[in-house]
């Protein structure tokens, strides 16, 4: 049994080192090159000179304005989706707003947080907290629209009012909702930060990339891409447990 549960990740591993062998021999043997596509021991060099200290700052910088995004866009989101599912005539106006921010690449809207906020932290946390804030605004929007309306009806016929649906039967269907979209919302919130340091920022992971593309250096630009994916798989791990430990209550 222990093989067969580890058998995926082995071969996971292994075709990747495979690649990484392809594309080195490749590159040493002039197929590839450097300047385009630098082997991965070039690659590898870069990320452990970063790692020697320049690498920290950067990374903390993008981490805090992706994490204040994340939260600052939950909490918003949250409270504009219960409000436009609880209040219809908000709904009505708050509603066509969101599907359309929902509909257009919200990115683009970097260059105006910039304009508006200057390059320091809060553009970037702004454009990671509206990336959060529509998507978790449909998730706890539909989440409470889609209750069961006899479940609904029945807690009103014994008397319970909007009080005691919105703790009873609201909370528990959004928390489902919202959880299952989080995984989602990490990784929109740091999409966010990165892009609002790439488009103008004197620190961050953006700013690096920025940098890196400015001067044509591909291993640095590689590297960059490696160490983000890596963060953001590390996020999206503890997000999962998050998750998981949340929503035991449905496997139980």
């Amino acid at each position: 049994m222990t093989g067969i549960t580890a058998g995926p990740a082995a071969r996971r591993t292994t075709a990747l080192l495979v690649l990484l062998a392809v594309w080195e021999l490749l590159s040493r043997v002039g197929w590839l090159d450097p300047f385009y596509a630098p082997p991965p021991s070039a690659v590898g060099g870069v990320m452990l000179d970063l790692a020697g200290g320049e690498l920290w700052p950067h990374l903390g910088a993008t981490a805090t304005a992706a994490i204040a995004g994340l939260a600052a866009g939950l909490a918003i989101g949250i409270v504009l989706g219960f409000a436009a599912a609880l209040l219809p005539r908000l709904a009505e106006l708050l509603e066509p707003v969101m599907i359309l921010l929902n509909a257009i690449p919200r990115v683009i809207l970097a260059p105006l947080f910039v304009i508006w906020l200057g390059i320091g932290l809060a553009s970037k946390l702004a454009l990671a907290t509206i990336l959060v804030a529509v998507l978790i605004f449909f998730a706890v929007f539909n989440g409470i629209k889609e209750v069961d309306r006899r479940l609904v009806e029945r807690v009103r016929t014994l008397g319970g009012g909007r009080r005691v649906l919105v703790r009873e039967v609201y909370v528990p269907s959004v928390t489902a909702w919202v959880l299952g979209n989080f995984k989602v919302a990490v990784g929109f919130a740091f999409t966010g930060a990165v892009v609002g340091e790439f488009v103008a920022s004197s620190r961050g992971l953006g700013y690096l990339l920025q940098f890196a593309q400015s001067t044509y250096n591909a291993a640095l630009t590689l590297a960059l891409i490696v160490i983000i994916m890596t963060f953001v798989l590390v996020l999206f791990a503890l997000a999962g447990r998050l998750e998981r430990r949340l929503l035991r209550w449905r496997f139980s």
